[in-house]
């Protein structure tokens, strides 16, 4: 936990740098860094869409299934996305976007939401596999950190 804590920390030192150092990239660029992070996105929502509809009863359980949705979300949540998000390519600066200029502004709070969705993603990990019951009730804590980020760093329409 504290190499994550540690990678997670240093992931957030080297966006604020990258961002500094490529705040003078050109518009195909950071439209390029923008599709990428929401194609990462998409790959949330399509792991957690299987994990959801699991947990509602929509799809039967399957073990085997969860976990590896499951794995795949750790493996989302703790791959380096520093590229993804250079300064200049948040809504009020490009098209396309529904991410705040407050993801620059705030390191510390980016640094923790991301704590915060690894956490989640590996205890969904552990559970997912175990029984439908334990997919449940990891799914509050899932949800949650999805939406710490999305409510603070993320524009709603």
């Amino acid at each position: 936990m504290t190499k994550l804590l540690s990678g997670l920390l240093a992931a957030g030192l080297c966006l604020a740098g990258a961002a500094q150092a490529e705040s003078h990239m050109d518009a195909k660029a950071i439209q390029g860094a923008i599709k990428a992070r929401q194609a990462t996105m998409q790959l949330y929502a399509f792991n957690l869409g299987i994990l959801g509809a699991m947990a509602k009863g929509d799809a039967e359980y399957n073990a085997d299934a969860a976990t590896a949705a499951a794995g795949n979300l750790v493996k989302l949540s703790t791959q380096n996305q520093m590229a993804y998000w250079p300064k200049g390519s948040d809504n009020a600066s490009a098209e396309g976007t529904k991410a705040l200029p407050a993801i620059w502004e705030d390191m510390e709070g980016i640094v923790k939401a991301s704590a915060a969705m690894s956490d989640a993603a590996m205890a969904m990990e552990s559970a997912a596999g175990t029984d439908l019951a334990s997919l449940q009730g990891a799914m509050g804590a899932l949800g949650g950190a999805c939406g710490g980020c999305h409510k603070a760093y993320r524009a709603s329409n």
